[in-house]
């Protein structure tokens, strides 16, 4: 899998997920989790370089303000 991961290594992954090799699948699942991990770290410091406030971020992935400030906040 490439380090800078685009659109098609998430369908991939998503693909693999669906593997009928149980240990195959649960690697994709994994896989895909820190990568989408990484990718809404990257939306969350993109939106707040945009002026969002750490409440409207809160809204957007449906947790508490406290919850996405103790995540990203000291990033």
């Amino acid at each position: 899998m490439v380090d800078d991961m685009n659109g098609s290594g998430l369908t991939t992954l998503a693909a693999e997920a669906g593997s009928d090799d149980p240990i195959e699948a649960l690697r994709a699942v994994h896989r895909m989790r820190a990568e989408l991990d990484r990718i809404e770290a990257t939306a969350v410091r993109r939106a707040r370089n945009a002026g969002a406030s750490w409440q409207l971020i809160a809204l957007c992935l449906e947790v508490s303000k406290q919850a996405v400030h103790k995540r990203y906040g000291r990033a």
